[in-house]
């Protein structure tokens, strides 16, 4: 049975958090310059008493009052974060009851970051062609800026806080097609919070090791072996070629990385979509806002073919293709 995403809708925290109010804390660092590098202008920061979870949820409202879609026809969550209420229970369960979805629904948590919207993709489309389930509400909130240090001037000018919601069904706009996914986890120390959990339980003031830590060198030289052939992949398993794509929506990393991504692929500038400037890097919810957003700016058109594409922390990539209707 074929898979579609049927709706998709977003939410960003109240706060903002502007270049200019980060020049200030950093002098050093030029308001303009972080725009014209990192292609953000601001980025909206969860409140102190403001989780995750409570991100999902106002995404999830939202998509269901713009679009008509009861929470009682929703027969799946799909929960993807980092950044969990609890070690248990599942954050799914919780985000279940408060949006009113039937106890007859299944839920699920699984943890994945910038490739973390295509695995949800993969995820639920293999529910609907087992049989399983038939509308799935595929949720991705993160609140990275809770784990970033108050002095990491590099990771607050990339990161902010976000939530989608999507809903896949077996029918809707735009087709999922086949996936092409990785992983490689001898990359897992290049982006990583190591303290918090099992592992490492204790967490002592001022200890870095709370923090989000980010090799940016190495988190680039991955994204620039894998991505190629991972868009090579991808067409291959279609049986397509990149003239047959109308738009590349990739994981808003950061502009440099964008666009030196482009250049290596070969990507036309007009086929290659980015929506950032006013969100930051919202880690598994960055590929949902650019569909929300492209397809407000571009109405495609019926046939039209969409390439997504995730890659990041794990390390993990994936991708697919939409076709809409």
């Amino acid at each position: 049975m074929e898979a579609f995403i049927k709706a998709v809708a977003y939410y960003l925290p109240e706060n903002e958090f502007s270049n200019q109010e980060l020049a200030e804390l950093f002098p050093e660092w030029a308001a303009d310059k972080i725009a014209a590098k990192i292609g953000v202008r601001t980025r909206h920061i969860a409140a102190e008493d403001e989780y995750a979870s409570d991100l999902a949820i106002a995404a999830a409202q939202r998509l269901f009052n713009e679009n008509g879609i009861p929470p009682a026809t929703i027969d799946f969550v799909l929960y993807c974060t980092q950044s969990p209420d609890y070690f248990l229970p599942s954050t799914s369960c919780v985000l279940q009851h408060k949006l009113g979805i039937p106890v007859t629904a299944g839920a699920l948590d699984f943890n994945l970051g910038c490739s973390g919207y295509v695995y949800g993709l993969a995820l639920a489309k293999g529910l609907i062609a087992a049989g399983i389930a038939r509308n799935i509400l595929l949720l991705t909130a993160e609140t990275y800026s809770k784990f970033i240090h108050p002095e990491d001037k590099g990771n607050r000018t990339i990161f902010g806080d976000g939530a989608s919601a999507t809903v896949v069904s077996t029918n809707g706009f735009a087709k999922i097609g086949e996936f092409v996914l990785g992983t490689d986890g001898s990359g897992a120390d290049n982006l990583i919070v190591r303290n918090g959990a099992l592992k490492h339980p204790s967490k002592i003031t001022g200890e870095l090791d709370n923090y989000l830590f980010m090799d940016g060198p190495e988190i680039f030289s991955f994204s620039s072996k894998e991505v190629p052939l991972l868009v090579k992949a991808t067409l291959d398993k279609h049986g397509l070629v990149p003239e047959n794509i109308d738009q590349y929506l990739f994981h808003q990393a950061n502009l440099f990385m964008l666009t030196h991504l482009r250049k290596k692929i070969g990507i036309p500038a007009e086929k290659f979509y980015t929506h950032m400037a006013e969100t930051g890097n919202t880690v598994s919810a960055t590929i949902p806002i650019a569909i929300r957003e492209a397809i407000k700016e571009t109405s495609p058109q019926k046939a039209q073919k969409w390439l997504l594409a995730g890659f990041g922390v794990g390390y993990s990539w994936g991708a697919t293709i939409l076709t809409f209707n």
